[in-house]
């Protein structure tokens, strides 16, 4: 390992691991070999690593990882960083951080770039820790840079109880933002409103489109973060205020939208999105400096905190994977594989 590191490390570790793309009942844990660092790489021990959808996706064969990064699940973890390579801060070696990854995270020692942490101070609990990069990296691209939000404006965001939706709430009403959520269900629009959501609605029961016209008088939102796609991209756009942004970030839905154009260009909406574990680790680095002068203090300091689902042993990652497919999560799911 070209670098400096931290007393002996094995050659080896336990990983989560799949022969070939399936449900979650193919995850088990196996034997593999330490990641090789570049030399912008840290090497983290991992104490918690995040569970999210993009995980899920590919693991049932529909999301390869990009070209280089580890094969391994997961893209964010909390630990202790024992390795650098020959250009990280060898200073960093003992810190305590939360890292985005570019995959890898389900294994008891994980790599990233250097510039792709966030510092854990000793009174954040790293299960929480590893609760937020994905997520916290995520929202603030698409709904501070893409969708430009700005105060007192309102946002749509589907997915209320989710680790993105969750995460939206809590970050949109730090900002002075008013949050609508959509929820599958009445105990997951109360666990909304307790996040802070100015509305949730049941989208079982109600008709959001007609539900935020009544609450916003016909004004509509100015931003809708979107998960969904498919059919609701229409339904969106109904809620959309003049000069509204529709931002997609996932497509759970479907692919496809039909759109009437007429109606993007006379009420001037804008259409963007995103994907990020694709981007360079440049633009994931600036993003982190961002997160880092703007955000981050929120959650170490105490006054925001991840929303909390389960925590499950690295070993039962398969359950971990069958939970968040439910739709039976409210927050963030994490597995321990150190702990710490």
């Amino acid at each position: 390992m070209v670098g400096d590191f931290a007393g002996s490390l094995p050659a080896t570790m336990r990983a989560t691991v799949f022969a070939a793309p399936a449900g979650p009942e193919v995850l088990a844990l196996g034997n593999v070999a330490l990641p090789v660092l570049r030399p912008d790489d840290v090497l983290i021990r991992v104490a918690y690593a995040g569970v999210n959808r993009p995980d899920c996706l590919q693991r049932a064969g529909a999301y390869p990882p990009p070209p280089g990064a580890s094969p391994l699940l997961g893209l964010e973890v909390a630990g202790e960083v024992v390795a650098v390579g020959s250009e990280a801060p060898r200073e960093m070696i003992g810190a305590r951080v939360a890292a985005l990854t570019p995959g890898g995270g389900y294994a008891e020692y994980c790599a990233a770039p250097w510039q792709h942490c966030l510092p854990v101070p000793e009174n954040m609990a790293l299960a929480e820790a590893a609760a937020l990069p994905e997520t916290l990296f995520t929202v603030w691209h698409n709904l501070f840079e893409r969708g430009m939000a700005r105060d007192g404006e309102r946002v749509l965001v589907h997915g209320g109880t989710s680790g993105i939706g969750t995460m939206a709430i809590m970050l949109g009403k730090a900002f002075g933002l008013e949050m609508i959520a959509t929820c599958g269900d009445e105990a997951k629009c109360d666990a909304a409103r307790s996040i802070g959501a100015d509305l949730a609605i049941n989208y079982r029961t109600e008709d959001f489109v007609e539900a935020i016209r009544a609450h916003t008088g016909g004004k509509g939102v100015d931003i809708v973060l979107d998960m969904v796609s498919g059919d609701y991209v229409a339904r969106n756009l109904k809620c959309l205020a003049e000069d509204g942004r529709h931002v997609t970030i996932a497509v759970l839905g479907g692919m496809q939208a039909n759109l009437n154009m007429a109606v993007i260009m006379s009420r001037r909406l804008t259409l963007t999105g995103s994907t990020l574990r694709p981007r360079s680790n440049a633009f994931k680095s600036a993003l982190a400096d961002e997160i880092a002068a703007n955000a981050w203090s929120l959650f170490t300091g105490g006054e925001l905190a991840p929303v909390m689902d389960r925590v499950f042993p690295l070993a039962e990652a398969a359950a971990a994977h069958a939970r968040m497919e439910a739709g039976q999560h409210i927050g963030k799911i994490v597995l321990e594989v150190s702990g710490g």
